[in-house]
């Protein structure tokens, strides 16, 4: 049973990279639907291989768009592993429209402000826009295909112990 958490993690991991190829046009560079596979997976597999998917996701991801924020990625996928376990956890609990709020806020707002002393105000000002948007598309994205998901994977995919 571990084995198969382990690999569903590392294929979301890489269904992660994948979306990292697929860009959202902003003034910063490197917003991808990445996010996507890693809120997919909140359906199969416990917070903490779904917090690790997007966690490596980003990574792989900024290693392909040639970190242009530097070690800054590490913390941003700290933070991803953060908001992805908390996102998991409420989506076990069953709270379905707060899971959706509590990752538009915390992504698209609460995950920038450690860059608004790190890197500069203006900095915070300028993705603002941009994170948030593409925090929105990920979730509309996820909400539109999880339902079909749902029902192609019924039941065989679940490893939430």
């Amino acid at each position: 049973m571990h084995l198969r958490k382990l690999t569903l993690t590392a294929l979301f991991a890489a269904l992660c990279v994948i979306g990292g190829y697929i860009k959202i046009p902003s003034g910063i560079g490197s917003l991808a639907l990445d996010t996507v596979p890693a809120l997919l997976a909140a359906s199969f597999l416990p917070p903490v291989f779904v917090g690790f998917a997007s966690m490596t996701g980003h990574i792989a991801s900024a290693m392909y768009a040639g970190f242009p924020l530097g070690p800054l990625h590490v913390v941003i996928a700290i933070e991803m592993f953060i908001i992805l376990y908390v996102f998991s956890r409420m989506h076990r609990a069953g709270r379905h429209v707060w899971k959706w709020v509590f990752f538009i806020v915390a992504n698209g707002v609460l995950a920038l402000i450690p860059f608004y002393f790190i890197v500069s105000p203006a900095f915070f000002v300028a993705a603002l826009p941009s994170i948030l948007l593409a925090t929105v598309l990920n979730a509309a994205v996820v909400i539109t295909v999880q339902p079909a998901l749902a029902k192609v994977a019924k039941g065989r995919l679940r490893l939430s112990k």
